[in-house]
């Protein structure tokens, strides 16, 4: 494996030896290929694959690592990462990801404990609902079968003939924010007035008409912090992060000069 190993890297030597004898002031045709950048690329090949690579494998990885930085370079010297928004994109993102990773240091019990007090609000566990429903279809006169069956059920009469319903009968544990996605936007509001164990209707719904029964709610509350210590300190990591790009912006705006055609319409 050594040996051809050996016998590429001459190969590459050579060429690089005729290169500086044919062009000794084209410093910019030079490419120097570090071991970690070559161990880093072999780890991740290893990674990927899930065993180690072979000899001629460790060729080609070294071998299209070059090829790559040779058209990149061509690449620049034709101009082509000119103009190019997805080229500017990346390295717009990449400088955001090195300003980011400066932010190495565990945040503090103080920080996470003032980030959660001002952003309590975000950390508020809504109100929950258990219910059953009969369902009764826009298509089907569902207003005025609806009204007939709250009737029935509060007469004690339990044969109603409903609709299946997509999302099913049984509800358990529903906040108002998932209540309003299966039931349509204003439905959750009902459930403000809804008296427990108790038949109530009929609501509308984007789908028809339903007759509810609520059989249990849990009320909102805020955590304690150590109940949601783990998602409060990725919350704040994120924040700092976002902190640390703005403020380079902020630092580097002043050295940029911005000119925009005063007469552009849109």
């Amino acid at each position: 494996m050594k040996a051809k190993i050996f016998i590429f890297f001459s190969i590459g030597l050579l060429v690089y030896l005729i290169d500086i004898g044919l062009n000794p002031d084209d410093n910019a045709k030079n490419i120097y290929i570090s071991d970690q950048e070559i161990t880093s690329l072999i780890s991740a090949w290893k990674s990927q694959v899930g065993r180690n690579p072979t000899e001629d494998e460790i060729a080609r990885i070294i071998n299209n690592l070059i090829e790559e930085e040779i058209l990149y370079r061509e690449a620049l010297l034709l101009g082509l990462d000119k103009e190019d928004r997805i080229i500017k994109r990346r390295l717009a993102q990449k400088i955001t990801f090195l300003k980011q990773e400066t932010l190495t240091d565990k945040p503090s019990n103080e920080a996470l404990i003032n980030f959660y007090e001002l952003n309590k609000n975000n950390y508020y566990i809504q109100p929950t609902f258990s219910f059953t429903h009969y369902y009764f279809s826009a298509e089907n006169n569902s207003k005025a079968r609806s009204n007939a069956a709250i009737k029935l059920i509060l007469s004690s009469s339990s044969k109603i003939k409903s609709d299946p319903f997509f999302l099913g009968k049984n509800f358990i544990d529903k906040t108002k924010d998932e209540i309003s996605r299966n039931f349509g936007k204003f439905f959750s509001s009902n459930f403000n007035e809804i008296s427990l164990d108790q038949w109530s209707g009929p609501f509308k719904s984007s789908f028809g008409h339903h007759i509810v029964l609520l059989k249990d709610s849990k009320p909102g509350y805020f955590p304690l912090i150590t109940e949601v210590l783990n998602q409060v300190e990725v919350d704040l990591l994120a924040a700092q992060k976002e902190s640390a790009v703005t403020t380079y912006i902020d630092q580097i705006k002043s050295e940029y000069k911005i000119i925009i055609n005063p007469d552009l319409e849109f």
